[in-house]
C-alpha cells in the first residue's frame, strides 16, 4: 500500500499585504521500497513540502495521511506520534543536539522511537563513515560530518519513510556515494525515502523524480 499521499496541498505565507504561494495544489504518493529525488530551484517549496509532508507545518488546504491516518489537522501530540512511529527527517538544520555526542543523539533517536537496538549504533556509525566520530559533539563536527550524523540520528528508528533534505550537499564524490548507497539499502528494506537534491550523482540513482517550480509539481 502507499505509505505517504498529499491531496492538494497549499501553503501561504503573508509579509506585510503581500502573500506568498509555497504550495499549489501539490499531490504526491511516496511507495515502500521506493527512493524519489525532488528537485526544484531555491523558493520552488521544496522545504516548506517536507515540512508539511511531516507534520512540522500545516498546510491551509489539502490532507496527508500517512498509512492510512491523516496527518493534517491534528494535535501536535498527535502528529508527533506519528512522526515518531513512521518518519526519519534529515532537514537543513537541527538534526542534533548539541551537548550530545554522535552516539548519544542515535541512542536517544532509538529511546523516542522504540526501535533499533544500541548495539546496532556502531554499525550504523561506520557505514556512513562516521566510526571515528562516535564520541564527537556535533560543535567540532563538519558540516558533511554533521549532515551524516543527522542521517544516522534519521535511520536509528527504521522508518517506513525517509525525509532528506540535501543530505550530500556539503560531501565528496567519494563520501557521497557511501551516502547514497546507505540511502538505496534503507529502500531495499521497504522505508520509501523522498530527497531534495541538485545533486546529479544522486538523482541519477532515484526510481522516480519530482520537479517542482513556483510551488507546483511539473514533472512526477
Amino acid at each position: 500500500m502507499t505509505v505517504l499521499e498529499t491531496t492538494e496541498l497549499y501553503r501561504f505565507f503573508h509579509t506585510g499585504d503581500d502573500e506568498v504561494v509555497a504550495l499549489r495544489g501539490v499531490k504526491i504518493t511516496l511507495n515502500p521500497g521506493e527512493f524519489t529525488a525532488l528537485r526544484g530551484p531555491s523558493g520552488s517549496g521544496k522545504s516548506t513540502l517536507l515540512a508539511c509532508l511531516a507534520g512540522l507545518d500545516e498546510p491551509d488546504g489539502g490532507v496527508v495521511s500517512v498509512l492510512g491516518e491523516r496527518m493534517t489537522r491534528r494535535p501536535e501530540p498527535e502528529r508527533a506520534r506519528l512522526r515518531a512511529r513512521h518518519f526519519g527527517m534529515l532537514m537543513q538544520s537541527g538534526n542534533l543536539f548539541e551537548h550530545l555526542t554522535v552516539r548519544a543523539n542515535v541512542r536517544l533517536q532509538m529511546q523516542i522511537s522504540g526501535h533499533g537496538r544500541p548495539e546496532e549504533i556502531d554499525g550504523l556509525l561506520d557505514s556512513l563513515g562516521l566510526g571515528g566520530l562516535a564520541g564527537v559533539l556535533p560543535a567540532h563536527l563538519s558540516g558533511g560530518e554533521a549532515a551524516r550524523a543527522g542521517l544516522a540520528v534519521a535511520l536509528a528508528a527504521k522508518p517506513s519513510i525517509l525525509l532528506c533534505d540535501e543530505p550530500t550537499a556539503e560531501v565528496d564524490a567519494g563520501t557521497e556515494q557511501l551516502v547514497i548507497d546507505r540511502l538505496i539499502e534503507n529502500c531495499t528494506s521497504g522505508a520509501a525515502v523522498l530527497v531534495v537534491t541538485h545533486s546529479p550523482a544522486l538523482a541519477a540513482r532515484a526510481d522516480r523524480m519530482i520537479d517542482i517550480r513556483d510551488g507546483g509539481i511539473v514533472h512526477g
